[in-house]
């Protein structure tokens, strides 16, 4: 899906002409735009969060010829699904409680950010945990 399929779609659902509905597609992109060039987290309930990451320099290697070569510093752009929009993307039955849901995978991933672990790594290691595994089934069944 490309900007001019959004502003498309914009156009068809709610009426507006082409040019406003561009004009209302661009605002909401500068706005996410700024919004992460200032550090700040962006949350779109139901769909998920935004959020500008410091990484720290590190070594790698340049996978031809295998030399050592520093990786520098840098901001990258994470985005993690609400459970609601992996739910839809599973085919699931969207959980009644999603807002609990997500608001427990948030705190999970600041958590392990503030401990200094990958957040994108945090299902998998999560999953492992008897506790995560008992109170993510718990939710899950109050959902149903």
């Amino acid at each position: 899906m490309t900007k001019a399929d959004i502003i498309e779609g914009v156009y068809e659902k709610v009426g507006f002409s082409k040019k406003e509905s561009a004009e209302i597609v661009e605002l909401v992109f500068d706005t996410f735009k700024e919004t992460l060039e200032r550090g700040d987290k962006i949350k779109i309930s139901g769909f998920g969060n935004f959020q500008v990451r410091q990484k720290k320099a590190r070594v790698g290697r340049n996978p031809q010829t295998g030399k050592e070569i520093e990786i520098s510093a840098r901001r990258v752009l994470t985005f993690r699904p609400s459970a609601v929009l992996k739910a839809a993307l599973n085919g699931e039955q969207i959980p009644e409680n999603h807002s609990e849901l997500d608001a427990a995978e948030e705190a999970a991933a600041d958590a392990a950010e503030a401990a200094g672990l990958d957040p994108e790594d945090l299902d998998e290691e999560l999953e492992e945990l008897p506790e995560y595994k008992a109170s993510v089934g718990g939710m899950k069944a109050k959902a149903e």
